[in-house]
């Protein structure tokens, strides 16, 4: 479902190996990357220590946004799992200050658990 999961901007679980060099400048010092999920050329990148959103602009995508979020920054967040009709799974993620979630799409039980599981891993883990 590759191209056609990111054209109705669904996510799907990205190569991290091949994403290290990309992302090597901006990790500190003993940061990880842990997991990737892309939307096109947009990435939802899970490390050990931030959850950061890339969003690729213009038409070559060589212009890009790094958001950075610090787990401890989430104060919760939810899963929709897809149902009979409802091909899709919602995953909403909320940050300390900002209202509004942070959302995005998952086709039916694509990745949406296991990104759940990071979220839970590390927003809920004692340090």
């Amino acid at each position: 479902m590759g191209l056609l999961s990111g054209l109705f901007g669904h996510s799907s679980r990205a190569d991290v190996g091949k994403l290290q060099q990309e992302f090597a400048p901006l990790l500190a010092e003993g940061e990880e990357l842990v997991a990737a999920y892309r939307v096109l050329r947009d990435t939802m990148v899970f490390t050990t220590k931030r959850l950061l959103f890339v969003n690729k602009q213009g038409l070559t995508g060589s212009k890009a946004e790094y958001l950075t979020i610090p787990y401890e920054r989430i104060t919760r967040f939810s899963k929709e799992s897809a149902g009979i009709l409802d091909l899709e799974a919602e995953l909403k993620i909320w940050i300390v200050g900002q209202k509004e979630p942070i959302q995005r799409t998952f086709t039916r039980n694509d990745n949406v658990n296991e990104v759940y599981q990071l979220l839970s891993r590390a927003v809920l883990a004692d340090d």
